[in-house]
């Protein structure tokens, strides 16, 4: 079996479409490294699944989806979880029905020419339906290095990576852009950025910080910034241009970048 490109009509700008959930500063990296003039891509679309509007306790604005549309002159769609939720009368915690949700996503993007899908911040869990409309064409950044193995499962999986990999002594951090698949955190690797290291306070060890959660969440949220902006902010726009430029291909569970397989 050949593999096969996950993007191969080069001769076209690529049409990417932009998952957004919160401040958008990924999506904001993806679209400017599309305006400059060797990008191969165009953003087409930004959705949201948080209406223009909704805020946090503190008062602060929840999502800038609609904020990054309007600066940009980017179509923008909107189909509101939380709304989605209440009307059936159930806790978003309940994944049953999220598969329900995917299928009124469709319904609002399926006009647009989307070659690409990205997360970028996207805080819903895709399913079945959406990826299997635009299979092996949904992006995601994951804060760790997805290549690092506990036995026979990826160890850094989920939403804490960053704490665990700090918690676990590992020496230092990566992020990994994915295609995604019904398995969370669990599709075929594209690229690995280069590493952060893990610094931790003089005289502070492990054992400090499983006792001080407050010293504990300080350093996690300082490495997690270094990340997105070392990381997320670098790999992330690079593997979209590499997949319009028709360089990664997919087969069975893996990925080939110009005709080299990827880690698993």
């Amino acid at each position: 079996m050949k593999p096969e490109p996950i993007y191969s009509d080069t001769d076209r700008l690529m049409n990417v479409a932009l998952f957004v959930s919160g401040s958008g500063t990924n999506a904001r990296k993806i679209i400017e490294r599309s305006l400059q003039m060797d990008s191969r891509y165009k953003v087409i679309l930004i959705f949201t699944d948080i209406k223009d509007g909704r805020t946090r306790k503190n008062g602060s604005k929840m999502c800038y989806a609609k904020d990054i549309a309007d600066e940009y002159d980017i179509s923008y769609e909107v189909v509101d979880i939380r709304d989605f939720y209440k009307n059936k009368g159930l806790k978003r915690t309940d994944l049953s029905i999220r598969p329900d949700f995917d299928r009124l996503v469709i319904n609002k993007i399926e006009n647009y020419p989307i070659d690409i899908i990205a997360l970028a911040g996207y805080k819903s869990i895709t399913t079945k339906p959406l990826l299997d409309k635009y299979p092996g064409k949904v992006l995601n950044v994951h804060p760790a290095d997805l290549s690092i193995m506990d036995g026979k499962e990826r160890k850094y999986i989920g939403i804490h990576t960053v704490r665990d990999a700090i918690i676990e002594g590992e020496t230092e951090l990566k992020s990994t852009t994915h295609i995604v698949r019904e398995k969370v955190d669990h599709g075929e690797i594209l690229l690995i950025s280069e590493p952060v290291p893990i610094m931790l306070p003089s005289k502070v060890t492990i054992n400090d910080l499983k006792k001080n959660k407050k010293l504990l969440k300080k350093i996690v949220d300082d490495h997690q910034t270094q990340l997105k902006e070392k990381g997320d902010w670098q790999i992330f726009p690079a593997t979209i241009q590499m997949i319009a430029e028709g360089r990664f291909a997919l087969e069975g569970k893996w990925a080939y970048l110009d005709g080299i397989k990827q880690n698993p």
